[in-house]
């Protein structure tokens, strides 16, 4: 009888750490960590995924915003890095979890972290300011082609991020020399369009949502996109890469990013959280304004992303002459 005691007190000990294990749920207030300044794309999505998670009521804590800006992406990395194991902190992800360890200036890759889902795509522009002699992409190719130095690219905020690889392989597909790009790198997109629109740079690189704004405002002309059929709505007019004879498409995901050390149902929460906000009518709202491009991803399928991202990415990386072979 006494044996049977025992055995029912362990069995019943095992159910209660299954159950709690599988109800866990956050118990303090949650911090969605942005690695640049407030204004851009990183910080857009923060506070849209905020917003849904809150008004839905999705989690029964706090949420807060809270930005780790610069040092490339590295100081939010660096900061959710030191949090293991705790499923509070939730990171936006970028591709320089990947660039940055291809290129050797950061020891940290997404193999570092907890990853949880792909959240869009986002489709980059190359605008200059309303005065440029710049009309068209062509106009872009002829210039690059002819004096690249003599056009410096600004965007946020690493070198060897997604903007950095796009301009890359725009030089390789137009027959010029990556590594004759000259770069500004920003701490941010605000901060660079602020720039271009204060005419202190003629050529920046960033979001379609960033831009549309001012396009709309005839503060700047958007020369391309990288996406694969033309945008909506104010982006409407303007053609992609692909229609001036340029091969260039290319979507920059987003991510949401967890320390690493979380157990399978804390990576099951979140993925759960966050599913219900991309199905979410607000959400889908964000993505039209934003000109998002959806790309909801968890699991193993977001793992063999990484994979080839990081083979593709290093790729054009050592091309830059940034990443060795």
């Amino acid at each position: 009888m006494k044996l049977d005691r025992v055995l029912l007190g362990l069995a019943l000990l095992g159910f209660a750490a299954e159950a709690n294990s599988q109800g866990w749920s956050p118990q303090k207030n949650v911090e969605i960590v942005v690695p640049v300044v407030p204004g851009g794309t990183n910080d857009k999505l923060a506070r849209a995924i905020e917003r849904t998670l809150v008004a839905g009521k999705l989690v029964g804590t706090s949420v807060t915003v809270v930005h780790k800006a610069g040092g490339g992406n590295q100081i939010a990395y660096a900061y959710v890095g030191q949090q293991a194991g705790d499923p509070h902190y939730l990171l936006i992800g970028t591709t320089t979890l990947i660039t940055g360890h291809a290129t050797g200036s950061s020891k940290l890759s997404y193999t570092d972290f907890s990853p949880i889902a792909s959240i869009f795509n986002d489709y980059v522009v190359v605008a200059v300011y309303a005065g440029s002699t710049l009309k068209t992409g062509g106009d872009l190719v002829a210039r690059m082609r002819a004096d690249p130095q003599g056009m410096p690219l600004g965007f946020a905020s690493a070198l060897g991020n997604h903007h950095h690889i796009i301009a890359g392989l725009f030089m390789k597909n137009i027959g010029a020399n990556p590594r004759d790009l000259k770069t500004v790198v920003f701490k941010g997109s605000a901060e660079a369009l602020t720039a271009l629109l204060g005419s202190h740079i003629e050529l920046v690189s960033t979001g379609a949502g960033n831009a549309a704004p001012h396009l709309a405002a005839g503060k700047l002309r958007v020369l391309g996109v990288s996406s694969s059929q033309r945008l909506s709505g104010t982006m409407a007019g303007v053609p992609t890469w692909k229609e001036q004879d340029v091969d260039l498409v290319y979507g920059s995901w987003r991510a949401i990013i967890g320390a690493k050390g979380l157990t399978a149902a804390q990576v099951t929460y979140w993925e759960n959280a966050l599913r219900k906000v991309v199905e979410s009518p607000d959400w889908k709202a964000e993505l039209e304004r934003n000109y998002w491009g959806d790309f909801f991803l968890t699991g193993a399928d977001l793992r063999k992303v990484y994979e080839r991202e990081y083979r593709d990415m290093k790729a054009v990386l050592v091309e830059l002459g940034m990443a060795k072979p």
